[in-house]
């Protein structure tokens, strides 16, 4: 019996992984955002607001050699609660860091594997960011192409 396997390319993995792990945060009860350019200049993958107003910032891996030659990361810190890798089932174990959090997803949705550590934010940096979100999130529901976090 010959067994298929249907490879994605690196731009259809990247999709595949952040559209379920956006379905997972959402089954998990936040509003995610998609491409949210922070005021550092950084983009993250999806940012999310939950339902006790925590921030999360997940960065979307799809394959080892993202990883790899992606190492700005850990500028994501000052903007979120807790940071979340989300790569696809086939990414290699034991290559990511221990300290972020982990969703293995596919396009239909995922897991978190691993809980990532929580650093609230100041209360101030955390209305300004709240704030932000709410205003960026209602720009793109009025069909405005807005990307940057406007502090």
């Amino acid at each position: 019996m010959d067994v298929i396997i249907e490879l994605q390319t690196r731009p259809e993995t990247t999709l595949a992984v952040t559209r379920g792990a956006a379905r997972l945060l959402v089954d998990l009860g936040y509003a995610p955002l998609a491409e949210v350019t922070l005021p550092n200049g950084r983009r993250a993958d999806l940012m999310a607001l939950g339902p006790k107003g925590d921030v999360l910032i997940v960065e979307v891996k799809s394959g080892l050699e993202d990883y790899r030659v992606d190492r700005k990361w850990g500028e994501y810190a000052p903007y979120c609660d807790a940071f979340y890798f989300a790569v696809a089932p086939h990414f290699p174990e034991g290559v990511l860091p221990d300290e972020p959090g982990l969703l293995v997803t596919d396009a239909f949705g995922g897991a978190v594997v691993r809980e990532a550590p929580v650093a609230p934010l100041a209360p101030a940096r955390r209305k300004a960011l709240t704030l932000a979100f709410a205003r960026l999130a209602a720009l793109r529901a009025a069909g405005v192409q807005a990307e940057r976090l406007a502090l």
